[in-house]
């Protein structure tokens, strides 16, 4: 990293603050802007702030903290809005205190919430419970910015004591509180904005936008490896750019070595958007809203900023951080020293008679899957009988899909998935949202086995297998997360993905279609660790019906 503690940088500044664009030099002394001075420049360059995300799951992306660092600096991101949600579930405040260490250990921005709800639900087996104890505890860690998306808001509507006390807890200390609502609106909503919940990233029309916006929180426009809303939410950047901002929410690694915020302000910068509004929606809002200590170019910030070619490109020259250079052209500047382990396995070998399903009278409640969306609908189909036993039949192309508690000894779940597409082999693997037990498909049992002992002998990964030849990508933290570098992890995903599609599935995005197939609160059908899950009752179903 560079070790410059006096520098200038001369260019078009771009200042979110006062809302102009000028040209000028900036002086830099240990880390903070010493001065500003207006006036003509000979380089043509772009300074801006450092881009910030609004709202992300670092363990999405596959990579710890500090090597998710060093791709985002690339891209100009300088500081992350983080929800340590998918490590509390399986951790708890062990593993939100892991993030906190490792995001300290490299000079980036990271500033971590207390997550709001784990488990989402008490209907599967987590890792790890967060009551209002440990929130308390976790919130009252001043490297904690805010209370994380509470998702429970039907908890919040129906005043359950739990979910009331964390909202006082983070209220009586002045610390945002992020929102999940979905499609919310109405009566719900305004008693939902009313307990003092300040922002939403789950927006999917404009209209719903500005309902919420009209009642006081903060639209985050997301655009990630699954959910993308941009398309849908441009209006409210015009319309209402003081109460938006932009966030990827998830962002899996091979999606990261391409771009990270800096393909949000790409987009709107070729709306022909204004450009310090765009800037203003990308740093200075968030900077606001969350108190946060990143820089805005004035005079006694610190250096956070970036340097690019034009307003057309956005190409990302270089990333400045505390008035270091930490990324220039594409290359990170930083590494990362050794990494600790920390993690939950409860592993044990699973025997082929765990996988059987003995058939029952009637058709099976198949999880039917639809390519990009993380609803299933459910499907009555005929099983195909071996020996009494219903299996796999891939010209029905009805799979097999297996749920492992990874926590405790407990029998295996089972069902059947309809539309995942394979032909050969089977895959499994221990980011399964939101407790994260281990979630497996496959067209034979043999394969199937493979995938899921693989997974239990590595302690968490990613897991493919055809044939008994096994193609592994091993998770060793939290059996979500490694610390290897993120070209070479990336390069080991799309390796996987390739291999499921070899395999004959013809999904999208099929790892990311199968750990989903877990979440029990986002109907129709799921498969959690206890069974068959009816999302539009709220309840257990059978799988023979």
């Amino acid at each position: 990293m560079s070790e410059q503690n006096h520098l200038s940088v001369s260019g078009n500044i771009i200042d979110v603050v006062n809302k102009r664009i000028y040209p000028g030099t900036i002086y830099i002394e240990n880390g903070i802007i010493s001065n500003i001075v207006e006036g003509p420049v000979s380089s043509d360059i772009y300074i801006a702030p450092g881009l910030i995300d609004s709202h992300i799951h670092i363990e999405s992306s596959m990579l710890t903290p500090a090597a998710f660092a060093r791709l985002a600096v690339t891209h100009g991101t300088v500081a992350t809005v983080s929800d340590p949600h998918e490590i509390a579930n399986v951790l708890g405040v062990e593993g939100v205190k892991y993030m906190i260490e490792s995001g300290n250990s490299v000079p980036f921005k990271f500033y971590f919430g207390a997550p709001s709800c784990v488990p989402a639900t008490d209907l599967e087996t987590a890792g790890a419970v967060l009551g209002v104890n440990e929130t308390k505890e976790l919130l009252a860690n001043p490297q904690i910015k805010y209370l994380a998306e509470m998702m429970n808001f039907p908890g919040v509507i129906s005043e359950f004591p739990d979910v009331i006390n964390k909202l006082k807890i983070a209220k009586d200390l002045g610390k945002p509180i992020d929102g999940h609502a979905p499609g919310l609106s109405g009566e719900g909503l305004k008693k939902y904005v009313g307990a003092g919940i300040s922002t939403d990233h789950e927006c999917m029309t404009a209209e719903e936008g500005r309902e919420k916006i009209a009642l006081g929180m903060k639209v985050l426009i997301r655009e990630g490896s699954a959910a993308k809303n941009f398309a849908a939410l441009m209006p409210l950047i015009t319309e209402l750019p003081e109460h938006v901002m932009f966030c990827s929410d998830d962002k899996h690694v091979d999606d990261l070595i391409v771009g990270h915020i800096d393909r949000l302000v790409k987009k709107a910068l070729s709306l022909q958007i204004d450009p310090v509004t765009v800037f203003r929606i990308t740093c200075y809002n968030p900077v606001k809203h969350y108190d946060l200590a990143v820089g805005l170019l004035q005079k006694g910030d610190a250096a956070d900023f970036i340097t690019f070619n034009n307003l057309s490109d956005l190409k990302i020259q270089a990333t400045y951080i505390n008035g270091y250079k930490v990324a220039e052209n594409g290359e990170c500047y930083f590494h990362i020293g050794e990494t600790k382990i920390i993690n939950n396995f409860a592993s044990r070998t699973i025997s082929a008679d765990e996988l059987k399903i003995p058939v029952q009278v009637g058709k099976v409640q198949a999880m039917e899957v639809i390519d990009g969306e993380l609803f299933t609908k459910c499907n009555l189909i005929e099983p195909t009988v071996k020996d009494g036993y219903a299996v796999s039949d891939t010209n029905k192309d009805l799979l097999k899909l297996v749920i492992v508690n990874r926590y405790q000894n407990q029998a295996p779940a089972k069902g059947f998935v309809y539309n995942f597409g394979l032909k050969r082999g089977a895959i499994a693997q221990s980011v399964a949202h939101d407790s994260h037990n281990i979630i497996a498909v496959g067209a034979n049992d043999e394969d199937l086995l493979l995938a899921i002992n693989k997974i239990m002998e590595q302690k968490g990964g990613l897991v493919a297998v055809e044939n008994g030849k096994i193609t592994s990508l091993s998770l060793p933290i939290a059996g979500l997360m490694t610390s290897e570098d993120g070209y070479m992890v990336a390069a080991k995903y799309q390796e996987l993905n390739t291999i499921a599609r070899d395999l004959g599935s013809h999904l999208t995005a099929p790892w990311m279609t199968l750990s989903f197939l877990a979440l029990l609160v986002i109907p129709e059908l799921k498969l959690g660790d206890r069974g068959l899950f009816d999302g539009k009752t709220f309840s257990f179903t059978p799988l023979f019906t």
